[in-house]
């Protein structure tokens, strides 16, 4: 029994880890969406808010199944749990060989993705702040190289372009930010109009694209052991899940295999006083 304890509480503890940060998740997703305004991106992969809504949405369920289930020895909610978890495994399992086996494909896909959030670039708040984080932590500009953001209306390089903006660069693709007391905005002002050795000096050109990949492949152990951590996670709480599941049937079934010994116990408790009597009364005569 201490074995099944420490499997059950462990799995409490896990699931509700995951359902507060998932609960937070989902708040934080509501709020940003409420603070909005009303006319803004509304995709789910170019909706910071939106996307967290979902995650965090689809993450609290699936963690209260684990919570109750294991806190209250229901099976069909640990199973529900255990499938859940063993389908969410098994994908991300296919779309990382499906990503080595059709790198090309997905990159292509990847780069119509990113330039459809540089053309909404100004539509919404939470996007405009992602593609700027992304941007200064990756130390890139655009998908492919700095001139992209002429994709986006207010950069456009046009002469008929009345935006302060025109032919410019957001300020998160400036080199030297990290080193200003005060922040310059329109550092990017008319970069796209100067060639890529000159403009290599105020701002970043290379494609934030190739950026992330030549990230990714610097710090190859470290995405490597993100990785194997959060699959390792998902087997542990798969294992945990499945043990729970056996140890409540193995109770079961010892119950059901004590159960006609029992009632035949409570049968003989019942009729033994009786005889008990009557044996006295004749061992006395």
């Amino acid at each position: 029994m201490r074995g099944y304890r420490g499997i059950k509480y462990t799995l409490f503890i896990c699931c509700y880890v995951f359902w507060v940060v998932s609960a937070i998740l989902t708040a934080v997703g509501i709020y940003g969406k409420i603070a909005k305004e009303k006319d803004v991106v509304d995709t789910l992969t170019l909706d910071p808010a939106l996307l967290l809504i979902v995650v965090g949405s689809a993450m609290f369920l699936i963690t209260f199944l684990g919570c109750f289930g294991a806190l209250r020895n229901t099976t069909c909610l640990l199973k529900m749990f255990l499938g859940i978890l063993v389908a969410v495994l098994l994908l991300q399992i296919a779309a990382g060989v499906v990503g080595y086996l059709f790198t090309d494909m997905v990159m292509e896909r990847t780069e119509r993705l990113m330039m459809k959030a540089i053309v909404r670039y100004r539509e919404d708040r939470d996007l405009e702040n992602a593609i700027d984080f992304i941007q200064k932590k990756f130390r890139c500009c655009g998908v492919e190289s700095y001139k992209d953001w002429s994709r986006n209306v207010y950069f456009e390089c046009l002469d008929t372009n009345p935006s302060l903006e025109a032919c410019g660069v957001p300020f998160s693709c400036c080199v030297g930010l990290q080193n200003q007391t005060v922040l310059n905005t329109m550092c990017g002002y008319g970069v796209q109009q100067l060639e890529e050795s000159s403009a290599s000096q105020d701002v970043f050109t290379i494609g934030c694209l190739q950026g992330i990949a030549l990230w990714a492949k610097t710090n190859l152990l470290l995405v490597a052991g993100l990785t194997a951590g959060l699959l390792l996670l998902e087997v542990c709480m798969i294992g945990l899940a499945a043990g729970q599941i056996s140890w409540i049937k193995k109770v079961q079934q010892l119950k059901n295999e004590d159960a006609p010994r029992r009632r035949s116990e409570r049968k003989d408790s019942y009729w033994y006083p009786a005889f008990a009597d009557f044996n006295d009364e004749c061992n006395s005569e």
